[in-house]
């Protein structure tokens, strides 16, 4: 029998970190997130994932940045409103499975730190996770760019991701 969890937004957080430059990082994350879940027991041992980020609820704290990312030179937020991930295999150590972004589907592994499950002062049972990969954004067809005149590129291709999820059974 499956358990299904639900997505504790006020607790959770996606994170994204790229170069910019080759000499420094820029942080992002997504506002927006819809997150499923349902495990084979409260030890995470097996289950399912589902997460929905919608692509205009991008944020990197300049508002112009954003309005770029939401472009169709890197998420077409218009014409692709979610970046979605869906697993294949999931345990409290590794989540695989398929990452789509602007229409382009490929299978990542992610790397889940499981904080374990506990109650909070209300009597809810509550399940933290925190996650971790790096995907290449060339990859999902995010292919803008510009050289510099100095050398290398304006945007790193690495894309580091980092969640801090918590989930509460339903």
């Amino acid at each position: 029998m499956s358990q299904k969890w639900n997505f504790d937004g006020a607790h959770s957080e996606l994170k994204f970190k790229v170069k910019h430059m080759m000499i420094a990082t820029v942080t992002g994350g997504f506002d927006q997130l819809e997150v499923n879940v349902e495990s084979s027991d409260e030890q995470f041992s097996a289950g399912s994932v589902t997460l929905k980020a919608a692509s205009a609820s991008i944020n990197t704290g300049n508002t112009d940045r954003d309005n770029h990312l939401k472009s169709p030179d890197f998420f077409d937020a218009e014409n692709h409103p979610f970046i979605v991930f869906d697993s294949t295999r999931f345990s409290k150590d590794e989540l695989v499975g398929q990452l789509t972004i602007k229409g382009v589907s490929k299978e990542i592994k992610l790397s889940i730190d499981f904080g374990g499950v506990g109650k909070d002062p209300w009597g809810n049972v509550k399940a933290g996770f925190s996650i971790r990969g790096v995907i290449n954004r060339k990859d999902f067809g995010l292919e803008w760019n510009v050289a510099l005149e100095t050398g290398g590129i304006l945007v790193g291709e690495d894309v580091k991701f980092e969640a801090e999820i918590q989930l509460a059974k339903a």
